[in-house]
């Protein structure tokens, strides 16, 4: 009879990983046993203190794996510079935007439904609403999704990478579904996400069975290796490695946004809750990106070494998403008139300018990409972030005693996403409007700001690749989505704020409030808890825009973002530094 032998694990290795998602089923067990009344603060302090713990494993890692890339649990886990440095991103940005998720406005309630499952517009909703629940479960899921990104990045093996991304991916689609308005909006925007993420799963695992096929292993070290020294299964029969590298590479890029698999972005960025949206935007990209690096770079060490022709053609494939990537981001980025939207579009912009700095397969890549990831993440949080702060609120114009208008039973309504009702928002909140001024500069690549950095950098890795036309072309984009950036900033500044009675609000087949509690009878002026099932707006209401005071986390966020973003934009050596240490990806 054979004697079972333990593994050997080294636990401090997997510390980052273990602590976040550890905390996500610790996170579980305290929905089921802690009192409601604790329940919201208890999973706050949980998900940062994990998050924060994580990214101090990650710190205390960092010199013993500079010095030595290792392998834990047999290879499933590979621990490099450029993985470890990719968990810390994940991390950073998983922090800032978990407290753009907690932030709590001055009108007392979040930007989750209290029962999501709930149909809209049901009596159900509203007994959920008159209740006050709250919605705490989004707190595990973040903290499982977070460390499906951050094992996303760091596995060699492609069968945990597929289970890194359904880890992932899972939370997202029910986190889509949670806002608190435009509730049908929300749901569609899950549903569209769910289908077309499981589709693009199916064709990952589908590339993994041909890879599998073509070298007996799904290790792409080992297949590299075998590649190199020769002796595959199906030696010679290169399309099968083709096709599989292929179909994995769709899976990735569907995550990263890319073009032809950016149909779902625009969507479900502008129906998800604003806080999921930046927090989407950041960590699944970044994650997304360095697995695609880690395929694409591990697997051309061996095709260098073999058939140049195949590395060719993957070079190929990328030049031609990245070109439409750049082209469809900035081009219809530039139409659009929603907000949320165009951010969604500048998100698949710079998919297509990372993109640019992959296809060139140079050494510098690795350092480029990490540093492009981060300050790349933290404009985003930032932006959503201010997002969430501008929003819609009926009034009705006063009457006897009351002089000038009066808030119409608080009602305060959803984002103002519209561009033409930002206007004149740096008159009401001008430190806000230069946060998020801020924001947009850095991610059109100003000079100053870590955009300008990151660029540089991207489009430096594709002239040291000899694609120097397409870094021309990567140019030629930024300066088109400038213009997209700028619009929106002149509305800001310079356009004065509308002066339109009457106007209706977006229409939703649900309640847009934001108030405590719904009455199905009628409302009445001055009640500050009473709302109506449905918006009605007469000519003696109008919709304006106002800017809700964040209670704190929300507001630290965008502080730290906006120092930081200006930070890696004046003094970026430390980070470079970091940063080339991180280049180095194979044990």
């Amino acid at each position: 009879m054979t004697e079972f032998v333990a593994p050997e694990i080294d636990w401090l290795a997997l510390a980052p990983l273990i602590v976040v998602l550890g905390a996500g089923v610790v996170g579980v067990l305290v929905e089921a046993f802690v009192p409601a009344k604790a329940r919201r603060v208890t999973q706050i302090v949980l998900t940062l203190a994990a998050l924060a713990g994580g990214f101090a494993f990650i710190a205390v890692l960092w010199p013993q794996i500079v010095a030595q890339p290792v392998q834990v649990v047999g290879g499933s886990v590979t621990l490099t510079p450029f993985a470890l440095g990719t968990q810390g991103i994940i991390a950073v940005l998983a922090f800032l935007g978990v407290l753009v998720v907690a932030d709590r406005t001055a009108t007392g309630q979040d930007a989750f439904a209290p029962a999501a499952s709930a149909v809209p517009g049901t009596s159900y909703e509203d007994l959920a609403r008159r209740s006050g629940l709250e919605q705490t479960e989004i707190y595990p899921l973040l903290l499982f999704a977070a460390g499906g990104m951050m094992l996303f990045a760091s596995t060699d093996d492609l069968i945990v990478m597929f289970i890194a991304l359904e880890v992932l991916s899972l939370p997202l689609y029910v986190l889509c579904a949670t806002a608190r308005r435009r509730r049908l909006l929300s749901q569609e925007a899950a549903a569209k996400y769910f289908l077309l993420g499981a589709f693009a799963s199916a064709l990952f695992i589908f590339g993994v069975a041909l890879i599998y096929g073509f070298a007996g292993t799904v290790r792409l070290l080992e297949i590299a290796t075998a590649m190199q020294q020769g002796g595959l299964p199906l030696d010679g029969m290169s399309g099968l490695l083709v096709a599989g590298v292929l179909l994995v590479t769709v899976g990735l890029l569907f995550k990263v946004g890319a073009v032809p698999f950016h149909a779902w972005t625009p969507d479900v960025y502008t129906g998800a809750p604003t806080p999921i949206t930046g927090f989407m935007a950041a960590c699944t990209k970044a994650a997304a990106v360095a697995a695609l690096v880690e395929v694409l770079y591990r697997v051309s060490i061996g095709v260098q070494a073999v058939d140049p022709e195949i590395m060719r053609q993957l070079q190929v494939v990328i030049v031609v998403v990245a070109v439409l990537t750049m082209a469809v981001g900035t081009v219809v980025g530039s139409v659009q008139s929603d907000v949320k939207r165009l951010l969604a579009y500048s998100s698949i912009a710079h998919a297509g300018f990372l993109l640019v700095g992959i296809a060139g397969f140079s050494s510098q890549v690795q350092s480029s990409t990490l540093f492009y990831l981060l300050s790349y993440g933290i404009a985003t949080i930032g932006a959503f972030a201010v997002v969430t702060l501008v929003r819609e609120r009926r009034v009705t114009p006063g009457s006897g005693e009351h002089n000038g208008p009066v808030e119409d039973d608080g009602v305060v309504l959803g984002e103002a996403t519209e561009i033409a009702q930002w206007a004149g928002l740096g008159r009401k909140a001008p430190w806000l409007t230069a946060a998020f001024a801020l924001f947009l500069l850095s991610m059109a690549g100003i000079p100053l700001t870590a955009g300008f950095i990151a660029k540089f950098g991207a489009f430096t890795g594709a002239t040291s690749g000899g694609l120097w036309w397409l870094a021309v072309l990567g140019v030629l984009a930024s300066v088109v989505a400038v213009a997209f950036y700028l619009r929106l900033l002149v509305v800001m500044v310079f356009q004065p704020a509308p002066i339109t009675p009457g106007v209706e609000p977006a229409r939703d087949d649900s309640p847009r409030v934001e108030t405590g509690a719904v009455s199905t009878g009628s409302t009445s002026a001055g009640s500050a808890t009473a709302t109506m099932t449905k918006v009605q707006v007469t000519a003696a209401q109008r919709v304006e825009v106002t800017v809700v005071r964040s209670r704190g986390p929300a507001a630290l966020a965008i502080a730290v973002c906006a120092i930081a973003t200006v930070i890696l934009g004046v003094f970026p050596s430390l980070v470079l530094d970091l940063a080339q240490e991180a280049s180095k990806f194979v044990p």
